[in-house]
Protein backbone atom coordinates (compact mmCIF):
# COMPACT_ATOMS: atom_id res chain seq x y z
CA UNK A 1 0.00 0.00 0.00
CA UNK A 2 1.45 3.03 -0.74
CA UNK A 3 -0.08 6.76 0.51
CA UNK A 4 0.49 10.29 -0.74
CA UNK A 5 0.48 13.07 0.95
CA UNK A 6 -0.47 16.23 -0.86
CA UNK A 7 -0.59 19.99 -0.06
CA UNK A 8 -2.69 21.59 -3.05
CA UNK A 9 -2.41 24.66 -4.43
CA UNK A 10 -5.37 27.15 -5.31
CA UNK A 11 -8.52 25.24 -3.45
CA UNK A 12 -9.81 25.44 -0.08
CA UNK A 13 -8.81 21.97 1.23
CA UNK A 14 -5.13 22.10 2.79
CA UNK A 15 -4.30 18.70 2.35
CA UNK A 16 -5.08 15.53 0.46
CA UNK A 17 -3.83 12.01 1.50
CA UNK A 18 -4.54 9.03 -1.14
CA UNK A 19 -4.07 5.66 -0.43
CA UNK A 20 -2.85 3.20 -3.29
CA UNK A 21 -3.07 -0.80 -3.27
CA UNK A 22 -0.40 -2.57 -4.97
CA UNK A 23 -2.73 -3.48 -7.80
CA UNK A 24 -2.77 0.70 -8.44
CA UNK A 25 -6.06 0.97 -7.29
CA UNK A 26 -7.47 4.02 -5.12
CA UNK A 27 -8.75 2.59 -1.76
CA UNK A 28 -9.17 5.72 -0.18
CA UNK A 29 -9.18 9.68 -0.64
CA UNK A 30 -9.04 12.29 2.25
CA UNK A 31 -9.71 15.94 2.10
CA UNK A 32 -8.69 18.29 4.31
CA UNK A 33 -10.84 21.10 4.61
CA UNK A 34 -13.06 22.43 2.26
CA UNK A 35 -16.70 21.16 0.64
CA UNK A 36 -17.25 18.17 2.45
CA UNK A 37 -20.23 17.14 0.82
CA UNK A 38 -18.15 17.21 -2.87
CA UNK A 39 -15.02 15.54 -1.16
CA UNK A 40 -17.61 12.47 -0.44
CA UNK A 41 -18.33 12.03 -3.62
CA UNK A 42 -15.24 12.61 -5.28
CA UNK A 43 -13.96 10.42 -3.04
CA UNK A 44 -16.86 7.73 -3.86
CA UNK A 45 -16.45 8.05 -7.27
CA UNK A 46 -12.60 7.33 -7.13
CA UNK A 47 -12.73 4.68 -4.49
CA UNK A 48 -11.83 1.16 -6.33
CA UNK A 49 -10.85 3.06 -9.82
CA UNK A 50 -7.76 2.65 -11.41
CA UNK A 51 -5.25 5.23 -10.27
CA UNK A 52 -4.53 6.29 -13.91
CA UNK A 53 -7.85 6.57 -14.92
CA UNK A 54 -8.75 9.17 -11.61
CA UNK A 55 -5.55 11.04 -13.21
CA UNK A 56 -7.13 10.91 -16.75
CA UNK A 57 -10.87 11.31 -16.00
CA UNK A 58 -10.19 14.84 -13.43
CA UNK A 59 -7.09 16.28 -14.62
CA UNK A 60 -7.43 19.85 -15.88
CA UNK A 61 -11.17 20.34 -14.34
CA UNK A 62 -11.27 24.01 -13.06
CA UNK A 63 -13.65 25.31 -10.38
CA UNK A 64 -15.12 28.77 -11.55
CA UNK A 65 -12.37 31.61 -12.37
CA UNK A 66 -9.57 28.99 -10.70
CA UNK A 67 -7.09 27.46 -13.00
CA UNK A 68 -7.50 24.19 -10.40
CA UNK A 69 -10.38 22.36 -8.54
CA UNK A 70 -10.37 19.74 -6.01
CA UNK A 71 -10.74 16.98 -8.74
CA UNK A 72 -7.94 18.25 -10.49
CA UNK A 73 -5.46 18.39 -7.65
CA UNK A 74 -6.27 15.21 -6.92
CA UNK A 75 -5.11 14.03 -10.35
CA UNK A 76 -2.04 16.04 -9.66
CA UNK A 77 -1.34 14.29 -6.53
CA UNK A 78 -1.92 10.67 -7.64
CA UNK A 79 0.42 11.91 -11.17
CA UNK A 80 3.03 12.97 -8.99
CA UNK A 81 3.07 9.62 -6.97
Amino acid sequence: MKTIDYTPQGICATNIKVMINDDDIIEDVVFTHGCDGNHKGIVSLCKGMKADEVVQRLKGIKCGMRNTSCPDQLARAIEGR
